[in-house]
């Protein structure tokens, strides 16, 4: 159950900022907690309309793809394109969507959050309009990149203004409640697509991304701002852009964004192999694919709700570490059973199943990790971050759609290679320095 918000605020105002994690960051922790008071104050009032804002936001990235996987088959055969050139409206979607992020983190920091957040909406309603309109795959993957620029916005913001209100474990807390209610969205997005396609066919499920699109911006317009004018960074655009290389020889921020940047390698191999791999490979009915897409999304919520409840006990270093770890033996058990064929259909289900699940425990954890030590600069290191996650997002989907066989095996292997990734990167870390303990 998520908590009051008023309880979130009391609690936060007696939480020193994570500052240890990177010395010297003490004073500019210091002064953020004097100048973000009004700000938190501010969202504490608009208690859950702030909470389901930003759940909102952040659950674009999920809705976005999710939605449309039980017509990814349907739109092969209505394009005349092949399942590798379908898959590249995964691929094409990351590419937009890791080079938006690091535009707008410099940009929010700069200006605020809540207007960055609303250009980007009114980006994504365009691009997904484009994407309902699209007759051939490559004017629908050009599509996919402007409504991913857009989506970006939010979901780079969203964690930004999560840093802005709370810090260190009470910030991974947070961030695994919003999840969890995010989490939503992929539940119900292959069920709702899969509805959709068979009602209307597949450019409806574009013009329903519309229509989300356009009530949240409705809800972003109605928030308040998270980063008073006082806490922003005056530097150039330019000058903010080219300081992402200083933040990359931070070895602790390039081990937290190695653990998930790998995991989410992982994870969008199975976004894109997995309609194929069940629904041509296994012959599993387009309607009953949201169903199996759900179960993992199931244990994704399962997993945040623990995380949310542990990290305070155990800190959030040591609870990326066991994620990491469950994700590369997953990973591994699912390369064995595709290789020889084992279990059938459950031979993927149940592994895949468990790499999945281990989102609750990697994603919150790495990102407030890389936020902690960065208070003055939380919008560019969401976006650092955010496009190191689907830079690796795009790899991994590349990969499936570059080695389709007709078999589960190339997102098997991918997913093997990117769970062993994250978990050398998480040892990284607990080499690097004191851990997030509570």
């Amino acid at each position: 159950m998520l908590a009051d918000p008023d309880e979130d605020k009391r609690a936060y105002a007696a939480a020193p900022l994570a500052a240890d994690v990177f010395p010297g960051d003490a004073a500019e922790a210091a002064a953020t907690v004097g100048t973000s008071g009004a700000a938190r104050s501010e969202a504490g009032r608009h208690g859950w309309r702030v909470l389901g804002t930003l759940s909102a936001l952040m659950g674009f990235a999920s809705v976005s793809t999710d939605l449309y996987l039980p017509a990814m088959p349907a739109m092969s055969r209505a394009l005349g394109a092949d399942a590798g050139t379908i898959e590249l409206t995964v691929s094409g979607y990351l590419v937009g969507f890791s080079i938006g992020q690091l535009l707008w983190g410099p940009v929010s920091d700069r200006y605020g959050r809540r207007w960055p957040v609303a250009i980007g909406l009114v980006l994504f309603i365009v691009g997904s309009a484009g994407c309902a309109l699209s007759y051939d795959a490559w004017t629908m993957i050009g599509w996919r990149v402007v409504q991913a620029v857009g989506a970006s916005a939010g979901v780079v913001l969203a964690r930004a203004m999560v840093r802005d209100l709370y810090a260190g474990p009470r910030a991974a807390q947070m961030m695994s409640r919003l999840m969890t209610v995010m989490a939503i969205a992929p539940l119900i997005g292959p069920l709702l697509g899969g509805q959709i396609l068979a009602v209307a066919g597949w450019h409806a499920i574009f013009w329903a991304l519309v229509g989300v699109g356009l009530a949240t911006l409705v809800a972003v317009l109605r928030m308040p701002e998270t980063l008073p004018p006082a806490q922003r960074n005056p530097s150039p655009l330019g000058r903010a852009m080219l300081r992402y290389g200083e933040l990359l020889r931070h070895r602790r921020l390039l081990g937290y964004a190695g653990a998930g940047g790998f995991f989410y390698g992982g994870m969008f191999a199975y976004i894109a192999g997995t309609p194929f791999a069940y629904i041509s490979y296994h012959h599993v009915p387009a309607a009953l694919y949201g169903a199996l897409f759900a179960v993992g999304i199931v244990g994704i919520m399962a997993t945040n709700m623990l995380n949310s409840r542990l990290v305070l006990r155990f800190g959030s270093d040591r609870l990326l570490l066991w994620g990491t770890a469950a994700a590369a033996l997953s990973g591994m058990a699912l390369a064995g059973t595709t290789s020889i064929g084992w279990g059938g259909l459950w031979g993927l289900v149940i592994p895949l199943f468990f790499f999945v699940s281990a989102t609750g425990f990697i994603v919150a954890n790495s990102i407030v990790g890389a936020l902690a030590g960065f208070p003055e600069r939380a919008g560019a290191v969401s976006a650092l971050i955010g496009a190191i996650h689907y830079g690796s997002g795009i790899l991994g989907s590349a990969l499936v759609g570059a080695l389709a066989d007709g078999t589960p095996w190339p997102m098997a292997a991918v997913i093997a290679v990117t769970g062993v990734g994250s978990l050398l990167c998480a040892r990284l870390i607990s080499g690097a320095g004191p851990s997030h303990a509570a």
